[in-house]
């Protein structure tokens, strides 16, 4: 689950340019891809492997925010009897990338796509990721091709993928494609995604399921400044979503049926991180009663006011500890993704994320009922451990990043007091804490003489920001 993400609506000011080289130097974020990794994926882009099958009637959309262009997903929905056929084609990066080769070697050393305000640290060279491998529009790809049967419910009731030829008839953003919905002008297959999505909704909140609206930072400049504030999610972004978690919890029961796979876990969270957000709660003056469970509560959220908006991010702690089992001939004791409540695995971005590629590959070899490829059951249990480390330095790219973007907002206002609430108490240190700011999308550390008051509203003088050290810094003001 990643963290906001941080982009700017216009032209990356200057005053950042340097820290963020400076960041990537830190945590060794890839620079271009070598020469002889470029030289194979143009060879490649010139010589697919094609499947035999052609889809290519199935009138497929992508969706996705207006400058993408490494187009993982396209859809297309129609109504099956009571209930709907979910159509979902995933790029093929098999059919370009072999085992071994300079382009799959690479890979594995960047693990997942990075992103920063002014540039894309891609996965594959671009050749392949925005190019001959994406799913643009009134192209024909090669595509691994979900078609899973949803009931009347929401509920999926039968899975098949394989591979097929597809061809996407038009490259779609969220805001057109919300814009039409709410003007009742989206076609059928669109409409439809509406309606299989809030199916989806309503049954992730049945059994317990968190999936967090989180809203973008987005800085905005014009006129020589700029300011900092949230991008909450459109309805459809979470229609979308769904189709792609139905689609990663239907390949996890594939793979446990089967007996070998590689699942996205996650343990049951600990007491103390319900306290914790209770805490955060209050101090946002958010409601939330007794007996109320994360997922309901969540569900009260509207990630367009502010304060909601922070706490949605502060729920972020609900998936930290995530990670990645494989397993072959057994399933595991814990399968379970605690905040999906449900098993579930990534299939659904093979452009972006490293593991994909492998579950895919057991996933069509399953349901062809064929023996899954040797290079996937020699090098299936280095997977989470590549995938941990990427999942560590992209997490850590994304708070350097908010961070740096922190400081730069509030560069100017050293001795300035601000109004802010205590989210968070040091429990060895009870003088020290972090400060949400009140009127700004800001958080930092705080140090008192005293206890600090939780979850009060309090006074502060901001001491210190620092865009080279990312470093935001207050103390209480008395």
């Amino acid at each position: 689950m990643p963290l906001q993400k941080v982009h700017f609506a216009e032209e990356v000011p200057e005053v950042f340019r340097a820290s963020l080289q400076a960041i990537r130097r830190e945590l060794e974020v890839p620079a271009e891809f070598p020469a002889e990794v470029v030289a194979a994926a143009l060879h490649a882009a010139a010589n697919p492997r094609l499947p035999a099958l052609d889809r290519t009637e199935i009138e497929f959309v992508t969706i996705d925010p207006p400058d993408s262009m490494d187009l993982d997903q396209a859809l297309h929905i129609e109504r099956a009897g009571d209930g709907y056929t979910v159509h979902y084609a995933i790029a093929d990066v098999a059919a370009w990338v072999q085992p071994g080769d300079p382009i799959d070697l690479e890979a594995r050393k960047r693990g997942e796509t990075l992103y920063a305000p002014d540039k894309r640290t891609p996965l594959h060279p671009p050749e392949l990721s925005e190019g001959a491998a994406s799913l643009l529009p009134d192209e024909v790809r090669p595509a691994l091709l979900w078609t899973i049967t949803v009931d009347a419910a929401g509920e999926g009731t039968e899975v098949d993928v394989r591979r097929a030829l597809v061809k996407s008839r038009a490259k779609l953003n969220y805001a057109g494609v919300q814009k039409d919905l709410d003007a009742g002008t989206a076609g059928e297959s669109l409409t439809l995604l509406r309606e299989v999505g809030l199916l989806r909704e309503q049954r992730e909140r049945a059994r317990g399921g968190v999936n967090l609206p989180i809203p973008d930072q987005e800085v905005v400049t014009g006129n020589g400044d700029w300011t900092l504030e949230f991008r909450a999610q459109l309805p459809v972004e979470g229609w979308n979503a769904q189709i792609s978690l139905l689609t990663g919890m239907a390949a996890a029961q594939l793979m446990m049926n089967g007996k070998i796979g590689i699942l996205r876990t996650l343990p049951d969270s600990q007491d103390g991180v319900r306290s914790r957000l209770e805490n955060t709660a209050k101090a946002l003056s958010i409601p939330w009663p007794p007996g109320l469970s994360y997922a309901d509560f969540i569900h009260t959220l509207d990630a367009k006011v502010p304060a909601h908006a922070a706490m949605l991010a502060a729920c972020t702690v609900l998936f930290r500890g995530a990670g990645y089992t494989a397993f072959s001939g057994s399933v595991p004791e814990q399968p379970e993704h605690a905040a999906m409540k449900s098993s579930y695995a990534h299939v659904t971005a093979p452009l972006r994320r490293l593991v994909d590629r492998w579950t895919s590959e057991i996933c069509v070899a399953l349901c062809a009922g064929s023996e899954v490829p040797a290079w996937v059951h020699e090098s299936m249990n280095e997977i989470p451990k590549i995938m941990e480390e990427c999942d560590r330095k992209a997490n850590a790219y994304e708070r350097a990043i908010v961070g740096m973007v922190e400081a730069g907002l509030v560069a100017d206002e050293v001795g300035q007091e601000f109004d802010g609430v205590i989210t968070d108490v040091d429990e060895r240190e009870p003088t020290r804490g972090i400060v949400v700011l009140s009127d700004v999308a800001v958080e930092g550390r705080v140090t008192g003489t005293t206890q600090l008051p939780l979850g009060q509203p309090v006074r502060v003088r901001l001491t210190a920001a620092d865009i080279a050290k990312r470093l935001v810094a207050f103390s209480l003001v008395q």
